[in-house]
């Protein structure tokens, strides 16, 4: 499993490719010739970059729900809308398929966020949008979510 770290400014081409940045780039180089997934973001107007692995990963996960269930249904054809197989090119050059670029209103400027095994790929004014509005609840964010007193032997203190 891969973690990535840091968060990346960019600029698309009017052909929605972006240049990976060479720091991202040599943390992706174990996996560059697996390939990758590329989605639609299920909360934010973002697009999230899978490596391969990670999203066979996750079809195995998905793959365990009964079909034959309607809201499973529904929601493996939601979350599988404009899935798209991508490369990173030998110039490190990443495409943005054209329907993604419209769905997450990709501009010329791009951030490319680290989410642990996957890359959010932002419309810059998008991203600090979201960060602004989110700036003064993550303190209680961050306590809910990471906050548990459990003893699961994980300290991240």
């Amino acid at each position: 499993m891969i973690n990535f770290i840091g968060t990346y400014d960019c600029k698309a081409d009017s052909k929605g490719r972006i240049m990976m940045p060479v720091a991202l780039k040599n943390q992706m180089s174990p996996i560059l010739n697996n390939g990758f997934v590329i989605k639609r973001s299920v909360f934010q107007p973002c697009l999230e970059l899978y490596p391969m692995e990670e999203w066979n990963l996750l079809m195995q996960k998905m793959n365990k729900k009964n079909r034959f269930k309607k809201k499973n249904n529904d929601f493996i054809r939601r979350f599988s809308a404009g899935v798209k197989v991508v490369e990173i090119d030998a110039t490190g050059r990443l495409l943005i398929p054209k329907n993604l670029v419209d769905i997450a209103n990709i501009g010329k400027e791009v951030v490319l966020s680290s989410a642990i095994n996957i890359i959010e790929i932002w419309d810059k004014d998008s991203y600090e949008k979201v960060l602004e509005d989110t700036a003064e609840d993550f303190a209680a964010l961050a306590e809910e979510v990471m906050g548990d007193d459990g003893d699961d032997g994980v300290d991240v203190s």
